[in-house]
């Protein structure tokens, strides 16, 4: 059963009460849980809020429009439960301010002027999954112009002998496309399944994974789970499993074995192909002149890693220069900013370069600002300066920019602002700033780098740090993580998420995570970091993990989001409204929302009989949050948007409206709430009536007997108050519910 498959059983997701023993570790926070809606942690980012507070377009002066409407005059009267939970979720939402950052980041990523610099930055990549069944046309192009490297044919004879095999190399190696070379030469069928790297040895063993006869699997980048005395029993029971049932699997990591390497399954140390192999290769089917070829060859510069290969080659291949492209790869990207840092360096151009790799894109009063302050941070990294060096850096600190435009490595971009342009300081090279960030890791002292982190703490505290300069320091953190991965995440990633460095630190925690997503080698680190937040006994960090799953973590990782989220359901960190929020980014970016409404409705089905409990209610709360979330760019119901452009998720749909409809203290608001998704129909689509029917289907069939009349006398009341002040959806009801109460007959 593949990653998808398993949302769809809610196999994962299952647990139908709530975890005694977690309970019992994290007692609830007063104003932080509560039985419904209340004590969430905002909005999720990306999405506007079912209910009040404002949506993330609002304004402070800008009243929050009704969340239930849609222009057709729907606006219910309030009842005291529901504004009381109003208030309370507008008082939690204080705490953490995620607003629009899902948002800002897919934006960010089809801007051309946004160097991010960071693995396969493309809007394409970065918006689908890194699990599930893998495409018939993705495989296809990993196996066209796959070059084996010499390990390669011990790997296969070790997974036709074991049905398994462990790939153990650093990043960059190819062992990713070697993964699905090897299944694709051992096993019998063709479906080739990734499984997410946060499956545990013990889920692979105990039937957590249902592998299937003839797929090859694939766990990619698996999670270091520490050495214990089981490993080889625990390889064993998983190879065992494997075998069984006639299925093979490939792991790849970057962790070696410490001591003595587990025998049930063999740990092959990977090696990358040779590079100019690959560049023929891809250049020859790219359709390139044999003398492009050579030349491209010939040029190739060393310390090329396989995934750079085939970058360059894809630019290659597309019409650029070999001569330019080569210049941002390999050893030819790191010997001018090598070079700068051989020579004498003073501590103001160490702060110039430091401010800039964490301060891309700023103008020069900002970037001048922020390195002056920086450079207070990082004074008592430095000796104490002579005369003569003092008066050279006051010298040198009355003009700034004069210094600026001496340093090699900076450059001036001019930005469109709308009608006019903006200067804006970036590196020569975007490539250069991984470097600058390797060098300084490498090259400045602990003092050195305890100044720069008090300095971000203190640039995202202090309030005034808007959504692009969080995420540029993101994007430097990201770059620097291959590095110095610990300092990352235990001097930035955990306490920023902790709230230290309050809500920017925060939103600006989870963006470093959306960062990281854009490297292949990094987001199984990114679901880590996530994951360990998520068991956190601080609320505060545990709701920072729900907001990095509600984006771009959730979409790579779909699966291991939703159930992470339904856990945190009812526990005052914002799942309710993270779920929402995954909805939204996902319909966005066209992936599978059924990752999030397959295990809801599993779940919702379970608990209907079941008495009133947190673990119900939870689940109920998040399923109304999801349906009722609306879209922040077009304030439509995100609902409405799924039932047009992915009309195979209408039954699941149906089934949660008829779950939540059948809860009678939720009744009302379900009632607008699907009111407003039926009335948003036209604007999502030309020809709305098809829609309308295929959910009254699904609703009815879903519905228990005798509920059919409630619903509708509830719509139909609600566009009488529509018709009060305008036009109302009429039509579309009635069509609606003449489909319902069909599924009666």
């Amino acid at each position: 059963m593949d990653e998808q498959a398993s949302a769809q059983t809610g196999r994962d997701d299952a647990p139908d009460a709530p975890d005694p023993a977690e309970s019992e570790r994290q007692a609830p926070q007063p104003g932080n849980t509560s039985e419904t809606e209340t004590g969430s942690a905002g909005p999720a980012p990306g999405t506007a809020p079912a209910e009040p507070p404002r949506t993330p377009e609002d304004s402070d002066e800008t009243p929050a429009r009704p969340s239930d409407g849609d222009g057709t005059g729907d606006a219910p009267e309030r009842t005291t439960d529901e504004a009381a939970d109003d208030k309370a979720r507008a008082d939690s939402a204080n705490q953490v301010h995620h607003n629009n950052v899902n948002q800002y980041f897919l934006g960010a990523l089809d801007a051309p002027e946004m160097h991010f610099g960071i693995g396969a930055a493309d809007s394409a990549h970065a918006r689908r999954r890194a699990v599930g069944r893998l495409d018939a046309g993705e495989a296809d192009a990993v196996l066209a112009s796959y070059v084996e490297p010499d390990c390669f044919e011990e790997a296969v004879t070790a997974l036709q002998r074991d049905g398994a095999v462990v790939l153990v190399g650093p990043s960059g190696t190819g062992k990713r496309a070697g993964a699905v070379a090897l299944v694709a030469t051992v096993a019998e069928g063709s479906d080739y399944v990734v499984l997410s790297p946060g499956r545990s040895l013990e889920e692979l063993a105990n039937g957590r994974v249902e592998f299937a006869k003839g797929v090859g699997y694939v766990l990619l980048d698996r999670m270091h789970e520490g050495t214990t005395a089981t490993a080889d029993f625990d390889w064993r029971r998983v190879r065992d499993t494997v075998r069984e049932h006639g299925a093979h699997l490939v792991v790849t990591t970057v962790h070696e074995p410490q001591g003595r390497a587990p025998e049930a399954v063999r740990h092959v140390p990977w090696r990358a192909p040779d590079p100019a192999a690959v560049l023929r290769v891809r250049l020859t089917r790219a359709r390139c002149a044999p003398e492009t070829v050579e030349r491209a060859v010939a040029l190739l510069p060393e310390g090329c890693r396989t995934a750079e290969v085939v970058a360059a080659a894809e630019r290659i291949g597309a019409g650029a220069e070999a001569d330019a492209v080569w210049k941002e790869y390999g050893s030819n990207a790191a010997a001018p900013v090598r070079e700068w840092f051989a020579a004498e360096r003073t501590p103001q151009e160490w702060a110039e370069v430091t401010t800039l790799a964490f301060v891309t894109g700023a103008g020069f009063r900002d970037f001048e600002t922020c390195q002056q302050r920086l450079e207070r941070h990082v004074a008592r990294a430095f000796a104490e300066p002579t005369e003569e060096e003092a008066a050279e850096a006051a010298r040198r600190a009355a003009d700034r920019r004069l210094a600026l435009a001496r340093n090699a490595l900076v450059t001036v971009e001019e930005r469109e602002n709308g009608a006019l342009t903006r200067t804006a300081l970036v590196f020569a090279h975007q490539q250069y700033r991984a470097w600058v960030l390797r060098e300084l890791w490498t090259m400045r002292s602990t003092v050195y780098w305890d100044g720069v982190r008090d300095w971000l703490t203190e640039l995202l505290g202090d309030g005034r740090a808007d959504l692009e300069l969080q995420l540029s320091i993101a994007q430097g953190l990201a770059l620097l993580t291959p590095s110095a991965f610990e300092e990352v995440v235990q001097n930035y990633l955990h306490p920023w998420a902790s709230g230290v460095a309050g809500p920017a630190g925060q939103s600006t925690a989870t963006l470093v995570l959306h960062c990281m997503c854009l490297d292949e080698s990094l987001a199984a680190v990114a679901l880590g970091v996530a994951r360990d937040w998520a068991r956190s006994y601080d609320p505060v960090v545990r709701s920072t993990a729900t907001a990095a799953f509600s984006g771009q973590l959730g979409v790579r990782f779909p699966t291991d989001a939703v159930h992470t989220l339904l856990r945190l359901t009812g526990r005052g960190a914002g799942a309710a409204f993270a779920l929402a929020g995954l909805v939204a980014v996902l319909a966005e970016c066209r992936q599978d929302t059924g990752a999030v409404f397959r295990p809801l409705a599993y779940r919702l089905r379970a608990q209907r009989d079941l008495p009133a409990g947190r673990s119900k209610e939870g689940v109920l709360d998040a399923a109304l949050t999801v349906l009722r979330a609306r879209d922040a760019r077009t304030g439509r119901p995100v609902c409405a948007d799924v039932l047009v452009h992915s009309p195979a998720q209408t039954e699941k749909v149906g089934e949660l409206w008829a779950g939540v409809l059948g809860n009678l203290p939720r009744r009302r608001r379900a009632l607008n709430g699907l009111y407003a998704t039926v009335a948003a129909l036209p604007s999502a689509c030309e020809d709305p009536d098809p829609a309308a029917v295929r959910l009254g289907t699904a609703v009815g069939t879903a519905l228990r007997p005798g509920e059919g009349p409630a619903l509708r006398a509830g719509l139909e009341a609600a566009v009488r108050r529509a018709e009060r002040t305008g036009p109302a959806p009429t039509h579309l009801i009635h069509l609606f519910l003449d489909a319902v109460l069909s599924t009666e007959e």
